[in-house]
């Protein structure tokens, strides 16, 4: 094994790997070697209804500038005909191997209502944000898992928000959240008897471009933005997150940790990965620090 690219010859999937935490992990993916196919429904061809500058095509590249190969294919992840069409391309391009499923598609943030609770919200647009994060999730493992089964190894990957079952303040995002973590819980049960490991992974705060947006700052300026919110000086890149499912990647005894719920900030202890300026960011340590008291502890991961 290339100590440097530990993913050499392996062959990764990330659906939703337009942009924050999903292209993170696809770039990191790429850095430790794999061949990493990056899907969604932003790409040069057209932006998604989340209308947004990132495309399919752009993490792609970065995912071979970081030393991997990046294949980017427009994909809507609620058409099972596409995915299905996607796994088969992949079959047929990698003779059968996937290596490793990360289910990152999200989609979600302006369908998020913060202000109400459950009955005074619009029902149609709750159902579906689940529909486009928890749907999406179910198809692509139902099409792509055979591929891992037949071959008895592989990781898949669903990413959250949380691994506690402390409430997110939002119902629907919440019960988005909470059933990824369930997904890798249930996918891990019934992949155990074929050596495939299936787990939830979340980051801390994530300094995504739409979070930079938000704060009216770029990743380079990103420390301008603390004055307007103190808790993003303990904010995180993609990159921390891809880093920490690379790290899993690259485990040979991955399987103890199947179907739990995983944290950047328990897995850089364990694997001893950075941040992209070196730092180690520990959400959970600030919390405790500073928000368990107002807002109570984050609870013991599911």
């Amino acid at each position: 094994m290339n100590d440097r690219q530990p993913l050499a010859g392996k062959v990764a999937l990330v659906a939703g790997g337009t942009r924050g935490g999903g292209r993170g992990i696809a770039v990191e993916l790429g850095a430790a070697g794999a061949t990493v196919y990056v899907t969604g429904r932003s790409s040069t061809a057209g932006r998604s209804d989340l209308d947004r500058p990132e495309t399919v095509e752009e993490t792609a590249a970065r995912v071979t500038a970081a030393g991997g190969t990046g294949i980017a294919v427009r994909t809507d992840h609620s058409d099972p005909g596409e995915v299905r069409a996607l796994v088969d391309r992949i079959a047929a391009e990698q003779d059968g191997r996937l290596d490793v499923l990360v289910n990152s598609v999200w989609g979600g943030d302006a369908l998020t209502d913060w202000e109400h609770p459950l009955w005074e919200q619009d029902l149609d647009t709750g159902l579906r944000l689940l529909r486009r994060a928890v749907d999406t999730h179910i198809v692509t493992s139902r099409f792509a898992l055979p591929l891992m089964v037949a071959r008895r190894s592989g990781l898949v990957v669903e990413v959250t928000d949380g691994n506690t079952a402390r409430y997110r303040g939002s119902f629907f995002y919440d019960i988005a959240k909470s059933t990824v973590i369930r997904l890798a819980v249930a996918q891990a049960a019934e992949l155990k008897p074929y050596g495939v490991a299936a787990v939830a992974v979340t980051p801390g705060f994530l300094r995504s471009e739409a979070m930079l947006d938000h704060f009216g700052v770029t990743e380079a300026a990103w420390r301008d933005a603390v004055a307007q919110d103190p808790h993003f000086a303990h904010s995180e890149t993609p990159a921390y997150l891809g880093r920490a499912v690379a790290a899993l990647a690259a485990d040979p005894g991955v399987m103890t940790k199947t179907g739990r719920a995983l944290a950047t900030w328990g897995l850089y202890k364990e694997y001893g990965f950075t941040d992209a300026d070196g730092a180690q960011p520990d959400w959970a340590a600030h919390w405790a620090d500073v928000l368990e008291e107002e807002h109570g502890p984050l609870g013991d991961p599911l």
